[in-house]
């Protein structure tokens, strides 16, 4: 049963609420519903990995696309089928090679003979849930007609355009120790995703469940359902990500922050040119403000708060930052740039 709703001056954090709250308490409710559904359905198929649970949930509820970096055998399908079975969609994987070409993600025309015309067959790009696996095995064609889709929304065809669903959302991995036979993303391409979740190994704890499981015959699927949610639920969810409330101090938050990587803000690192090369653009601001967003209301708030901002600033930061060849070569990672970055600029 929802709660009365409570005023600006009795809700937390009541210096970066609005004056009337930006939600209804039915629609809060209804939010959490959902949330609490996909996460059940997520435990039930991937153990552990709350990291990667809450990158998946909050780009979902942003509209985002995420690009999922790990050594070979950590879940990242597992968590992407497991999303794609919570929301009741459509679910394709496309397995990345160098002979994959455009057509074969978009689709293409084929000739019928008997009746001498065209006909459209749409690719696997055409699904709610697309995983590209191992992205950076295909060729830099084919990772911009993908990439192109991610962002309009929309393949063409022989002239024709074809909308994607709604929601539409990419999934793309890639193997950071393997090089042969690969493809490195450029920094343009790669800030066209939300977030970038880096997988680490489970806990003894962890694998010792996932040893469980699998005698169990329950690692890859369990033995009961946990339910779904629809299509309309997530596109409902999306409409209450633009409705919550961002505070006029918590966007001088953002851009302070993002002007901090590129070597100025209010408060200037020490010598972090020596470190980045190009910091974050304006689509980081976005992705801040959206993620932030996101995650207030995966928490039940319809304002965000700095903290919601700090949240998974990792997720959303460490794609953009473009190091130098210096910094990499003494093994300086981008979490130790963000870290020194959000230390430097004083929480409002």
């Amino acid at each position: 049963m929802s709660q009365p709703s409570q005023s600006a001056s009795q809700r937390p954090g009541s210096g970066f609420t609005p004056k009337a709250p930006a939600l209804s308490p039915a629609d809060l409710e209804r939010s959490r519903d959902i949330v609490a559904t996909i996460s059940r359905v997520f435990a039930s198929r991937v153990v552990g990995q709350e990291n990667l649970r809450l990158t998946l949930l909050a780009s979902l509820a942003a509209g985002g696309h995420v690009l999922l970096e790990s050594v070979p055998g950590l879940a990242k399908t597992t968590a992407a089928s497991a999303l794609a079975s919570a929301i009741g969609g459509s679910f394709h994987r496309i397995q990345c090679t160098p002979d994959l070409m455009p057509n074969d993600i978009i689709g293409t025309q084929i000739f019928n003979y008997g009746s001498g015309t065209f006909t459209t067959q749409l690719g696997p790009v055409h699904a709610n849930i697309v995983l590209l696996d191992e992205i950076n095995r295909s060729s830099a064609k084919t990772q911009s007609a993908m990439l192109e889709a991610m962002q309009e929304r929309q393949t063409s065809i022989g002239g024709e355009v074809y909308p994607l669903p709604e929601p539409f959302m990419v999934l793309a991995t890639q193997n950071p120790i393997e090089e042969e036979g690969t493809y490195v993303l450029p920094e343009a391409q790669m800030d066209r995703f939300l977030m970038k979740e880096v997988l680490t190994y489970p806990r003894p704890a962890e694998e010792h469940e996932i040893l469980d499981r699998s005698t169990a015959g329950a690692l890859a699927a369990p033995r009961q359902a946990v339910g779904s949610v629809s299509l309309d639920d997530i596109r409902f969810l999306q409409r209450m990500v633009d409705g919550v409330y961002v505070d006029a101090a918590v966007k001088r938050y953002i851009v302070d922050l993002v002007f901090t990587t590129r070597g100025s803000g209010p408060r200037p690192v020490p010598n972090l040119t020596q470190s980045v090369r190009v910091g974050a653009s304006p689509r980081g601001s976005l992705a801040l403000m959206r993620v932030g967003q996101a995650f207030a209301l995966l928490n039940g708030r319809d304002y965000v708060t700095p903290d919601d901002v700090r949240a998974l600033r990792y997720s959303v930061l460490r794609h953009r930052l473009v190091m130098t060849f210096d910094a990499q070569a003494a093994g300086v990672l981008p979490e130790q740039v963000i870290d020194a970055v959000f230390q430097a600029v004083p929480m409002p």
